[in-house]
């Protein structure tokens, strides 16, 4: 052990070593007991029984209910998070505007939308689209208008945290070759911010995928619809299995997303060199 480790952290002599011990089977001896009581009340309901799990190993079930769910969860996420990292790079930029009148009516607008609940978001577009367009679905629009301007408004935030994060040297030394602002940002701070600012960027696309699911609420059909409302009205007692399906679709999902994305940021941080350093989502949301 490290002089280092030595200071921060004592190691535990026989009698702390056999009280976390004990800690710890009791931890074990706790959770198995809570998880056989689960198992045990599932039994008694008869949830494990086979003409309740036989549905979701059918084919017509996929093709019939879970597959158009999760194809309409995937048209959501996908025009909502194009559309917000467009919103979000645009407002982002424009609070960096040396123009009054650019700068302040984007911060309005980002702060505005983000102080918004999202699902008052959603009920409002969808309230108010039948009134201008007439009648229709518009579920897909609520539910796509409203992730895209609050998952926008964060990514705003983002995005300027981002091009403040390179140091001010970088665009000193840009100005003093002779490059203007619009070159500065483009070829300078943009591309260093870019990969500061990834980490924060595909958790916010993480969380705007999983509020796709606030569609169930103005019967939107995606995969939390399909599964967990409509499938166990078909098949009745099969909610608590599709709960687990599509929670584990979700997590599936998002864990891939999360790969790609630390993936993406290592190739680009060999690729680019960058004096940026990591964007905290979790200090521009506050």
């Amino acid at each position: 052990m490290s002089n280092q480790a030595t200071v921060l952290y004592d190691a535990p002599g026989p009698r702390a070593r056999l009280r976390n011990n004990l800690y710890t089977l009791i931890t074990v001896v706790a959770l198995l007991g809570a998880g056989a009581f689960v198992v045990y009340k599932l039994n008694e309901k008869n949830q494990f029984s086979s003409d309740i799990w036989s549905p979701f190993f059918t084919w017509t079930t996929w093709s019939e209910y879970l597959i158009p769910g999760v194809l309409g969860t995937l048209t959501a996420a996908a025009l909502a998070s194009a559309m917000a990292l467009v919103f979000g790079a645009v407002f982002g930029l424009a609070r960096l505007s040396d123009h009054k009148w650019i700068r302040y009516p984007a911060g309005w607008i980002v702060e505005v939308f983000r102080a918004i609940p999202l699902l008052l978001l959603i009920f409002f577009i969808w309230f108010l689209a039948p009134e201008l367009f007439g009648g229709g679905d518009y579920g897909l629009l609520a539910v796509v208008i409203g992730l895209t301007l609050y998952n926008g408004s964060v990514l705003a935030e983002v995005v300027r945290a981002g091009v403040l994060a390179v140091p001010k040297g970088q665009a000193e030394a840009a100005y003093a070759i002779g490059l203007r602002k619009s070159g500065v940002m483009r070829l300078i701070l943009l591309p260093q911010a870019l990969t500061a600012m990834m980490p924060a960027v595909v958790s916010q696309l993480v969380v705007l995928l999983k509020d796709t699911a606030l569609g169930y609420i103005i019967t939107y059909v995606d995969l939390l619809n399909m599964g967990f409302k409509i499938l166990p009205s078909v098949h009745f007692g099969t909610k608590l299995v599709a709960a687990i399906f599509i929670g584990v679709f979700y997590i599936g999902l998002n864990m891939l997303l999360s790969w790609f994305a630390n993936w993406l940021e290592k190739r680009s941080r060999r690729s680019r060199k960058t004096a940026a350093k990591p964007v905290s989502l979790a200090e521009e949301m506050g």
